[in-house]
């Protein structure tokens, strides 16, 4: 399954009764880390979000999918990893009951398969003068989407190639 060092997949608890469900998303002793700042998003069917990341101050993030079902991807941009430039995908749904932690460092975004409600926990606050984000289809990484033709932001759209983030990288 996972070969990237950081990464985990969590199983989350689920109760249900007549009412509905109660769900515990996330228990400090199971992932000792420092979540500050968190957010929601909400996406139709074929909205493909990412690759994002912060440059400066990058975020640690643990998310779940509260509503729908999400094709997720993580590029390892950390630079001495063995596994730098490589990519693992998963696929979350608010029905198999797992959450992901992606540490800093990493590339994330993730493609709707259907309507979508994501919750984020991340460990540092956004950075909007940092924010930068690798082109979703670059060929360099050779990401097996789902989709060919997802719907984008405008920002997105103009994402940069790996090959261009790393000479950004370097510059710095």
């Amino acid at each position: 399954m996972n070969k990237i060092k950081g990464l985990k997949v969590f199983k989350t608890k689920h109760f249900y009764d007549k009412r509905g469900y109660f769900v515990e998303i996330f228990k400090k002793k199971f992932l000792k880390k420092n979540f500050i700042f968190s957010c929601i998003s909400h996406s139709k069917k074929n909205v493909l979000r990412g690759l994002h990341l912060q440059l400066k101050n990058p975020q640690g993030k643990f998310l779940t999918v509260i509503e729908g079902k999400i094709f997720d991807v993580v590029v390892d941009l950390r630079r001495n990893s063995k596994t730098f430039g490589r990519y693992f995908s998963i696929i979350l749904e608010s029905k198999d009951k797992k959450s992901l932690y992606i540490p800093e460092g990493f590339a994330h975004g993730f493609l709707c398969l259907k309507k979508s409600i994501v919750c984020y926990f991340c460990t540092k606050y956004r950075d909007k003068k940092s924010e930068i984000g690798i082109i979703w289809n670059d060929k360099n990484l050779n990401i097996n989407w789902p989709v060919k033709k997802p719907i984008l932001s405008k920002k997105d759209e103009k994402n940069l190639t790996l090959e261009e983030y790393l000479e950004l990288v370097k510059l710095k």
